[in-house]
């Protein structure tokens, strides 16, 4: 297994998924530097929640993401690998793998795709709390360019999830995800309970 693809919509709070299990003994951490990292305090206190590369239209790395299944193999591999320089599993993350799932599954069969869901509401509520237009890492403002886009991007991101949920398996923490996709967890320091965050979290 080279890659763990994540899928989410925007606020659907899939950063605290992958920083829960970026901390793997197991997982290439080389794609962090200082500006890939932003903080927030939607929670009520300030935390890092942002980190580590992340992979969308007018982002720093998948700008053609959108347009994913156009592309080889061999090209995807080449953008999924160009922020990282280290060993281990890589983490790619981006928006708009909700349209390309099935792209993934049949390219990267021993490669997970963890699909991280909340309602269209919630997840538009919580990026603006988040920071929305102001948030400095990633950057929204090409690919999403205003409130209404992005709630009709957030719309279409989840509903293109929904063929594969069904299918899909069922985490309740990050050290069941762990377990599902055969890395270490990592310290407790980092546990997370989905339910306790309000997100559902399945595994492809």
């Amino acid at each position: 297994m080279k890659y763990i693809f994540v899928a989410g919509a925007p606020g659907s709070k899939w950063s605290s998924v992958v920083k829960n299990i970026y901390y793997s003994a197991d997982i290439d951490r080389s794609d962090y530097t200082d500006a890939r990292t932003y903080c927030h305090n939607a929670s009520g206190q300030m935390e890092l929640m942002h980190l580590g590369a992340y992979f969308d239209p007018g982002m720093e790395f998948g700008n053609w993401f959108d347009r994913l299944n156009q592309y080889s193999k061999a090209e995807c591999e080449a953008e999924f690998d160009r922020p990282f320089s280290g060993t281990g599993v890589r983490i790619i993350k981006s928006h708009v793998f909700t349209y390309h799932i099935e792209f993934l599954k049949q390219n990267w069969p021993d490669s997970p795709i963890v699909m991280v869901h909340r309602g269209d509401d919630a997840c538009l509520g919580w990026w603006v709390k988040c920071g929305h237009f102001d948030i400095t890492y990633p950057d929204y403002h090409e690919y999403y360019r205003n409130l209404k886009h992005i709630a009709k991007e957030i719309q279409r991101q989840n509903s293109s999830m929904y063929p594969y949920w069904d299918i899909a398996s069922f985490v309740f923490d990050n050290v069941g995800l762990c377990a599902r996709l055969g890395i270490s967890s990592p310290d407790e320091l980092y546990r997370q309970n989905y339910s306790h965050s309000k997100v559902r979290v399945k595994v492809l």
